[in-house]
């Protein structure tokens, strides 16, 4: 198999990277508690992977209201930054590029993981279907409270505060999680927005908020170290839209021009119907580079690269149990498999003890 695309260097805005196999932001609620704080455990985990083009951080709650998830990690307290700076430290020191996912979760919460022990919030009273993962165990989620408008300008900071802090802390950029029903995502979809406000109804007031918290990031971190995640087709936390081909053609045309390093899209995830989806038409409206999400293989990374359907691919379950997935990807090692039973939460177990390919064949020979 052939994969000559998939290992050549690519230049996104203004990171470099020596392949094209990114690791994807995974969730693995492993942060220190209490405080949420990146730990040692975090470190090596993050440093068997610095193989990859590029590290995508797991999501990381921008503030505490931002929170959705137990043991899930931030990046706004002194002491979250220090422990994501032996993180940055490490990564960088095995040659590796990583940048920080930036994450408010909004409806999707409990008032068990909000430090004020308020509703969580979102653009309105909606409540997704599920159940929030709390320390105390799966809690039905309750109807959000909807923002005020006056306090959108205050999400805003959230995010920026939360890009200086991930400067602060050594990443090589940042990424605005845009994606999968979280507080972003719900303002752009009009099955989650009914807001009838400047931030509700047409599909550019929907598009505002997230616009706008990607011109306050830029700002940070200048153009070409700040990407943007959506999932145009994802029902993951009750989501949907009435016309998502033209909420997505239209945000990717006000995107592109922000200076971006990339555009990260999930093209397929659990639950998602892609059907007469055209992802074509998005990466037709983005000057820069389009990274591509989803159930890929090498095989069909490879694919994808050789058609210019995507400049970059991620990819994330497979990089769970294959620290060193390049390297299998490029000697066509075989890939382990994750044991879904330590996916979230716990110790080292499920999450720095998967050997590279190398040193297990080295232990059975």
């Amino acid at each position: 198999m052939n994969l000559e695309k998939l290992f050549t260097p690519l230049t996104m805005g203004e990171i470099a990277l020596e392949n094209r196999v990114v690791m994807a932001p995974l969730t693995r609620s492993r942060a220190a508690q209490p405080g949420d704080i990146p730990h040692a455990i975090n470190v090596e985990y993050y440093r068997q992977r610095a193989s990859a083009g590029l590290i995508i951080s797991e999501a990381t709650q921008i503030s505490p209201q931002g929170k959705g998830y137990a043991f899930t990690p931030g990046i706004h307290s002194a002491e979250q930054i220090a422990g994501w700076q032996q993180v940055t430290d490490a990564v960088h020191q095995e040659g590796g590029k990583i940048v920080l996912q930036l994450w408010h979760v909004g409806r999707v919460s409990h008032r068990e993981v909000q430090a004020d022990g308020g509703l969580p919030v979102a653009p309105s009273a909606i409540a997704p279907e599920g159940q929030a993962f709390t320390e105390k165990g799966l809690l039905d989620f309750e109807v959000p409270r909807a923002l005020e408008g006056d306090e959108l300008s205050g999400i805003v900071e959230q995010f920026r505060q939360a890009a200086i802090n991930a400067k602060q802390a050594g990443f090589d950029g940042v990424e605005v999680h845009a994606a999968n029903g979280y507080l972003l995502d719900q303002f752009l979809r009009d099955g989650s927005n009914k807001r009838d406000d400047n931030y509700g109804g047409s599909i550019a007031n929907r598009a505002r908020l997230t616009l706008e918290t990607v011109a306050a990031v830029v700002e940070v971190w200048g153009k070409g170290r700040v990407g943007v995640r959506i999932s145009p087709t994802g029902t993951f936390n009750s989501m949907s839209d009435s016309d998502p081909q033209a909420l997505f053609n239209h945000l990717v045309e006000q995107l592109s021009p922000v200076g971006l390093s990339y555009l990260h899209v999930v093209e397929r995830f659990a639950g998602a119907d892609a059907d007469g989806f055209d992802f074509a038409a998005l990466r037709a409206r983005f000057d820069g580079a389009y990274m591509a999400n989803g159930a890929y293989g090498a095989a069909s990374a490879e694919q994808s690269l050789q058609q210019s359907a995507s400049d970059v691919v991620s990819f994330g379950m497979p990089f769970i149990a294959n620290p060193d997935l390049p390297a299998r990807f490029k000697h066509q090692y075989p890939l382990a498999e994750a044991d879904q039973n330590t996916l979230y939460g716990g110790a080292e177990a499920g999450y720095t003890d998967y050997p590279s390919y190398e040193s297990s064949a080295a232990l059975n020979a």
